[in-house]
């Protein structure tokens, strides 16, 4: 990276950086409070809200959202007439799952190969700390240009929706005229880019039943109704001999206009076992920004260890669907739910439940927001143009703040490229990608209030 003053002083920053980092990752902020103590969230909760006021934040606040988390709010002030940026991340973290699956304890921030692993240390702490380092470097060469509202967001992976519904309560509170979300992520390290789509998404529990209790598999197997084998016929009829998503009454044929995802690099990255085939029709770039996706999150069975020779009574499954922009997610729950309660064999009772919902999203592209963040790309990454990329992932939030503020200016950078894993054991982030973006960051701010 060329030298200049803003870059120079992230980079001498860095390593404070990941003290904090290590801070963060030590707080298992995982937002389910049946298998995560609630003090491991409010202890992320408060370190942010400190680190705000360290930084000279006023109105520092730990907002009760109404799925009972907290949110992390603090407002500092820039110049008399200055625009408004509003920064946001969450603290909170997908469990570890399989803790003997991690190379190294995943709530231990731990070096190797020149990244830095732990949950969270992309999605989205790392974000966190971006937002830190990149205002840290303007204060230090001429202050802050705008005045900058930063919201940490307590819930964001439990898609329980506290924040949204917060914000619409009081709208005020996150007026601003641009919107940096850092949760996204570069389409490759050291490949600037910024996510224009989300597929919004929804969470459906599905049960079902078909006994008062179980019974002996010799006795009655053959002719009693097992809830597990209606359960795996439901699931199976969700998914196409190709492996595309079938949600009776959705729309599957959209395609992507932008950049291309070749499978090659997609095997690479999503870690796909030799010999094994790719699923769905069309580009990857269509199958995992422009179209549905359906996915079985966990089914409630006996496991293999201890099981016994039963038909089961009742059995149960969480299912996901991913919803690409121009679909409504409020519409696509009931799609999902009518075509399970359809496709429910031999008369079993079954019984669907939302639990999470969250619209898709388009930004425009065309704002001075963008003109500013590709400039401010452009010295961060020298030599790489900024690129647009769909997610296939969901941020909720995105969608309420542009019904809330319509004439807001939305950015979606991040942490989270594909070498990061996030949401997979050995989560990782790269320091690299963290110094960048933290410049690109502290330049688009300057920019931006240039105009």
């Amino acid at each position: 990276m060329p030298s200049n003053p803003v870059a120079e002083t992230v980079a001498s920053l860095l390593p404070r950086a990941r003290e904090e980092l290590t801070e963060l990752v030590a707080f298992k902020s995982v937002a389910d409070f049946a298998q995560f103590p609630k003090s491991e969230s409010e202890g992320a909760a408060h370190w942010i809200a400190d680190a705000l006021r360290a930084e000279g934040f006023v109105d520092v606040a730990l907002l009760d959202t109404p799925d009972g988390t907290q949110s992390v709010y603090g407002c500092l002030p820039g110049p008399e007439g200055a625009e408004t940026v509003l920064l946001y991340a969450h603290y909170d973290v997908q469990p570890p799952l399989d803790e003997a699956g991690w190379t190294t304890p995943p709530f231990e921030l731990t070096e190797r190969n020149g990244r830095w692993y732990g949950r969270g240390a992309a999605d989205c702490k790392g974000g966190v700390v971006m937002h830190l380092l990149a205002l840290r470097a303007l204060k230090a060469n001429g202050g802050v240009p705008v005045t900058v509202k930063v919201i940490v967001e307590g819930s964001e992976e439990q898609g329980t929706g506290g924040l949204e519904r917060y914000a619409e309560e009081h709208p005020e509170l996150l007026t601003a005229d641009a919107i940096v979300i850092g949760d996204a992520g570069n389409f490759r390290v050291g490949l600037p880019t910024v996510t224009t789509t989300l597929r919004g998404m929804t969470m459906v529990r599905v049960r079902m039943d078909t006994l008062a209790g179980n019974l002996h598999s010799g006795q009655f197997g053959g002719a009693a109704p097992d809830a597990l084998a209606a359960l795996i016929r439901v699931l199976d009829s969700l998914r196409a001999e190709d492996g595309s998503t079938t949600v009776d009454g959705l729309d599957a044929s959209a395609g992507w206009d932008g950049l291309e995802y070749t499978e090659e690099q997609f095997r690479k990255d999503a870690r796909v076992l030799d010999g094994v085939g790719l699923i769905g029709s069309g580009s990857v770039a269509d199958r995992i920004w422009a179209r549905p996706a359906v996915t079985v999150l966990g089914i409630d069975c006996p496991p293999v260890v201890g099981a016994t020779p039963s038909v089961q009574s009742s059995a149960r499954a969480l299912i996901s669907l991913r919803v690409p922009p121009g679909v409504d997610a409020a519409e696509a729950t009931k799609l999902l739910q009518a075509h399970v309660e359809a496709h429910t064999p031999w008369g079993a009772r079954v019984t669907t439940e939302q639990i999470g919902q969250g619209q898709a999203f388009r930004a425009d592209t065309s704002s001075p927001a963008y003109r500013a963040m590709a400039d401010a790309m452009e010295v961060a990454y020298p030599g790489e143009a900024m690129s647009y990329a769909g997610q296939g992932g969901s941020i909720p939030l995105c969608n309420t703040l542009a019904g809330l503020y319509p004439k807001a200016e939305i950015l979606l950078i991040g942490l989270s490229e594909p070498e990061a894993q996030i949401h997979a054991v050995n989560e990782s982030v790269s320091p690299e990608e963290l110094e960048r973006l933290s410049v690109a960051e502290a330049l688009f701010l300057r920019n931006y209030a240039a105009g």
